[in-house]
Formats: structure tokens, C-alpha cells, sequence
């Protein structure tokens, strides 16, 4: 009897120690069902790295981080949330972390912090939309604040829509048409309110003939039958990136800078094509529907610049359309 013991303990002894998995904390901004691609994609290439996700809006993410901050006790390692200015003044506050992934090579430096603190993983434009029964095609943004536009245009509100507020950020800051262009809008009674997806639905129904939103949300239903169709302006198209950061607080930091590099990487931008949306790597295709990708001209924008000027320009903003 004692040994078979001796014998037992021998065995369990000489089996090697199995490693225990590292595990990794993400919050997302991402659809629950792109989340989950992204994750599964990860862990297939990274089997010893488990991922606990959160996922909700980036307000609502934020907001959760901060208090979560305040109380001493921040939980996520990086973040993929959707824009730039986000990350852009937690970088300014010191709550990211620097990390310049060898992947960056093959991304357009303007899609990425130069200190490292945050990287682009996809480019979602925004351009405009138009029912097909509408009697003209619009070409360009100047052409929505065309005297023969009055009230014939709907677009996504800046106090209510990240995109929105980059798109009215690079707008202004744009010398063909910078504050003007609004006023005229506002001039011509265009409806600002809500999101994307009120937007979209209100040129779908033949509400409103024009409207401005999102690439994917317009390909996308005018692939599944829709009346509508899109156009990438010629002045360019402003855009979001969905950029992955490391926090300063991370508590797994190797697995951190894995999970960048891999949505970064060739079969990161490939999953992000397989989605439906523009990877920011060069290089890559588009997803069916959309212009190549040196057709698509993306408009000048400067994160840091963006996040000085957001409390004024939604305050002026509302003052010229009047609402609170």
C-alpha cells in the first residue's frame, strides 16, 4: 500500500507544472458580435492568453474607467473603443501607456499617436447619403448647403455622436468650409439630432432626401435592397478609427502589447476586413461595395486639436442650430 503511494506521489511530482494562464482585460466600444470575432481570433493565435471583455458604449465605458480610477482600482488592460480624441486626453492625462508596435510600419503615421500611445485598427468614414427618388446627386459637402437644400438634409448630431463631433471638428477646421458650411446649414433648416441610425432611417423612408452618416450603416442596407446609396465627397471624408490602447495601469502589460499587435497585424486587418469595414493598414482590400482604398481621400484631422476645441464647438454649434 504505502508503495503504490510512494508511487503516485513519484508520478505527480515528476509531471511538469502547467503554466497558468495570463488573462487580459478588455473594454470595447465594438458590436457585441465583432467583439467576440476579435476576441476568439486572439486567443486562436495566442492560446496561453485568456481575455475577460467588457463591451458598451465609449461614453458609458468611460465613465465606468474613470470611476473606477477614482476608486483606485481601474480594471481593463487596453482599450478599443471608437475614437481617437478619447484616447488622445487620456494620453494627456497620463493614463495610457506608450508602446510603438513594430506593426506601425504599414499604417499612414496619421493614424497613430507618434509616442505610441494609441494605433488606428480601422477607418469607418463618414459621407453622404441620398434616397434614390431624390432629383440630384450630391457630390460634395457643399452641395448639402445648397440654397435648393432647405430643408432636405438630415445629419447625426455632434451633441449626441462621437462621429458627429469629429466630422463637425474636421469640417470647421476645414478652409473651403469651416464654420460657414454650418451656418448654412442651419440657414437651410438641416435636422441635427441623434445618431447614425436616425440619420440613415429617415433618408431610407424618403423623409429627408440627403442625409450624412457612417460607410458601413449606407453599403451595407443598399446591399440588402435599400433605396439609397453613398457618396465619398470629393473634398474627402472625415473618419473614426477604432485605436487600441495599453492603460498606464495594466497589470498584464505583455499580453497588452500582444493584443495590439495582433489587431494590427496582417490577420488582424484581415478579420477587421471580414467585419465589413476599411482595415487602416495599408495595403488591404475593402470590404464589396466600397471604392478602393486610394479612391477614398480622408480629410486633415488632429486628435489633440479636436479634444481642445470639442466644449467650444458643441457650444457653438448649438447656438447656431438653436438647440440646448
Amino acid at each position: 500500500m504505502m508503495k503504490t503511494f510512494l508511487c503516485a506521489a513519484a508520478i505527480v511530482l515528476a509531471a511538469p507544472i502547467m503554466a497558468q494562464a495570463e488573462t487580459l482585460t478588455l473594454y470595447t466600444s465594438q458590436p457585441n458580435a465583432d467583439a467576440q470575432l476579435t476576441v476568439d481570433a486572439f486567443k486562436a493565435t495566442h492560446p496561453g492568453i485568456d481575455v475577460e471583455w467588457v463591451r458598451d458604449g465609449t461614453t458609458k465605458l468611460m465613465a465606468r474607467l474613470y470611476a473606477e480610477i477614482e476608486a483606485g482600482n481601474p480594471q481593463p488592460d487596453v482599450l478599443l473603443i471608437a475614437d481617437t480624441v478619447t484616447l488622445e486626453g487620456m494620453a494627456q492625462e497620463g493614463l495610457l501607456q506608450a508602446y510603438r508596435s513594430n506593426e506601425a510600419t504599414a499604417y499612414d503615421k496619421a493614424l497613430y499617436s507618434a509616442d505610441g500611445y494609441y494605433h488606428s485598427t480601422k477607418l469607418i468614414t463618414t459621407g453622404i447619403v441620398y434616397n434614390t427618388a431624390a432629383k440630384k446627386v450630391p457630390t460634395s459637402w457643399a452641395d448639402l448647403a445648397a440654397d435648393d437644400m432647405n430643408g432636405l438634409v438630415a445629419m447625426p448630431s455632434p451633441l449626441y455622436s462621437g462621429a458627429a463631433l469629429i466630422h463637425l471638428a474636421t469640417l470647421t477646421s476645414n478652409d473651403d468650409l469651416g464654420w460657414n458650411y454650418y451656418g448654412k446649414l442651419a440657414a437651410n433648416e438641416a435636422r441635427a439630432e441623434g445618431g447614425n441610425g436616425g440619420t440613415f432611417k429617415a433618408v431610407a423612408s424618403g423623409e429627408k432626401p440627403y442625409g450624412v452618416v457612417v460607410d458601413f450603416l449606407a453599403i451595407r442596407n443598399k446591399a440588402d435592397g435599400s433605396p439609397i446609396d453613398f457618396v465619398f465627397p470629393k473634398e474627402g471624408v472625415t473618419y473614426v478609427t477604432e485605436p487600441v490602447a495599453i492603460l498606464d495601469s495594466a497589470k498584464n502589460i505583455d499580453a497588452a502589447q500582444k493584443f495590439v499587435d495582433f489587431v494590427l497585424s496582417q490577420k488582424g486587418q484581415e478579420l477587421v476586413l471580414d467585419m465589413g469595414y476599411i482595415p487602416a493598414r495599408n495595403g488591404m482590400d475593402v470590404p464589396v461595395g466600397f471604392p478602393s482604398r486610394d479612391e477614398i481621400k480622408l480629410m486633415a484631422f488632429d486628435p489633440a486639436e479636436a479634444l481642445k476645441n470639442a466644449s467650444g464647438n458643441k457650444e457653438k454649434f448649438a447656438k447656431i442650430f438653436g438647440v440646448k
